[in-house]
């Protein structure tokens, strides 16, 4: 039953809303000015000053007193300003000045009449002055003629407490409300940080529903995230069988294509020319198939001799006569998954043949990355196309010049590829001309 009862609590908090978290801060704030200013009054009430300090004080006003009800009118101000001292001043005026004081002292008033008992016919009357004023002790008394006396003392070495005390009064209220609003605030952004979290991975793999957590708006919000990730998850998993039951199926009518003209006795050169059309159809169509599936994205990473990879990729092409060189250590290992690596590699290799005539790959290490630099001695690209050629389908053929070929998917294959491993991928024209392709990727020492 406890259990139920305490679920059920913290479902009707979570139910609160924005505005009813704000409205009960402001709430909790008043409270605990409330709470401050009431402890305070009861604090300056009950204020009392040492012995010694309460007999000096209640002499001084003794005094100030009888000198003064002894004194003519007309001298009245000159003689209370000579009675006054640089901690204890004293005023003398016809009628009483209004009160601007917030705590009344009645314990020390009290304290100052059992020392000096004449005082009580006085009418005394003790006040905290305003901090704006020095927060001191403050008061008043009547003369014989019910003129006013009005003194007030900063000698007094108890009063600084009960001044800060007013003081942490006006600061309370802002340090709850900041520190109420600082945890109100980080308990709502932790859902939207974990829809951040989500937003980033929607497409890249199967739907992760967002838990739905915090004010009412927020799960809301959730909510309708969930089901939109849902649907584009449906619509990209729709397209992407589409595409890829169209590229199957193209292959098998290419294959046997090739295999009539193979056995249809044509003319040798229009034979080379068919067979070039029927092998860039296929190309064209087996690049279509690793850029939608991310062939080899979802394997797990393993420990692979990449040096060793990219030396084979470079000697395969040596041995077909092409102009390939590789610089770098013999063997590097490292985790990562090698099939989209291996891809990346052979894509940018094939770029830099096919454009530039030319390769030269060199791999080198620090402490925090490996990186692959593919030279060529192509056109290179214009500046303001670099980005632009990252993405796919895109085909800059007055940039690259020849004929280009492919449906634009090598370098976003490449860019793809190297993003799952949380490496960079950059381009950008050498300055004795040609392309230079640059792969980082994290170096973990095994």
């Amino acid at each position: 039953m406890k259990r139920e009862a305490s679920t059920g609590l913290l479902g009707r908090i979570a139910s609160i809303g924005l505005l009813g978290r704000i409205l009960i801060i402001l709430a909790l704030v008043m409270a605990t000015e409330f709470v401050a200013n009431t402890y305070i009054f009861e604090r300056a009430s009950q204020f009392a000053l040492r012995d010694d300090e309460t007999h000096r004080m209640a002499a001084h006003l003794v005094v100030a007193r009888r000198v003064l009800d002894r004194t003519k009118e007309a001298d009245r101000i000159g003689v209370a300003r000579e009675l006054s001292t640089t901690h204890f001043g004293i005023r003398w005026s016809r009628a009483a000045e209004p009160a601007s004081a917030s705590f009344a002292l009645r314990n020390l008033q009290n304290q100052i009449v059992h020392v000096e008992p004449e005082l009580l016919r006085s009418n005394l009357k003790l006040h905290l002055k305003p901090l704006r004023q020095g927060g001191g002790i403050a008061g008043s008394m009547e003369l014989a003629d019910h003129s006013v006396l009005s003194f007030h003392s900063t000698e007094d070495s108890e009063i600084w407490s009960l001044n800060f005390g007013r003081i942490l009064t006006w600061i309370a209220p802002t340090l709850v409300l900041v520190i109420l609003g600082g945890l109100m605030i980080r308990v709502t952004l932790r859902p939207f940080r974990k829809l951040m979290l989500a937003t980033k991975k929607v497409g890249t793999g199967s739907p992760i529903p967002v838990s739905e957590e915090g004010p009412m708006e927020i799960r809301g919000l959730i909510r309708a995230f969930n089901v939109m990730q849902q649907r584009i998850h449906r619509l990209i998993a729709t397209r992407t069988q589409a595409l890829a039951a169209v590229g199957h199926d193209l292959r098998t009518p290419l294959a046997r294509l090739q295999l009539r003209l193979d056995g249809a006795g044509v003319d040798p050169q229009a034979h080379r020319a068919m067979s070039q059309d029927i092998e860039e159809m296929t190309d064209l169509l087996r690049s279509l198939q690793i850029y939608l599936s991310g062939e080899g994205a979802n394997l797990p990473r393993e420990r692979i001799d990449i040096a060793a990879m990219a030396e084979t990729l470079i000697d395969a092409e040596r041995d077909e006569g092409k102009d390939a060189f590789y610089l770098g250590p013999q063997n590097l290992e490292i985790l990562a998954r090698p099939v989209p690596i291996r891809r990346a590699l052979a894509n940018l290799i094939d770029n830099a043949l096919h454009y530039g005539g030319n390769v030269r790959l060199s791999l080198q290490e620090d402490e925090e990355a490996i990186s692959f630099v593919i030279d060529d001695d192509g056109p290179g690209i214009a500046p303001d196309q670099m980005a632009e050629v990252l993405q796919p389908f895109v085909r800059l053929d007055d940039a690259r010049g020849r004929n280009t070929r492919g449906m634009g998917l090598g370098l976003a294959i490449v860019n793809d590829a190297v993003k799952a491993e949380g490496g960079t991928f950059h381009l950008a024209n050498r300055d004795e001309g040609g392309l230079r392709a640059i792969i980082r990727l994290p170096f973990d020492r095994l």
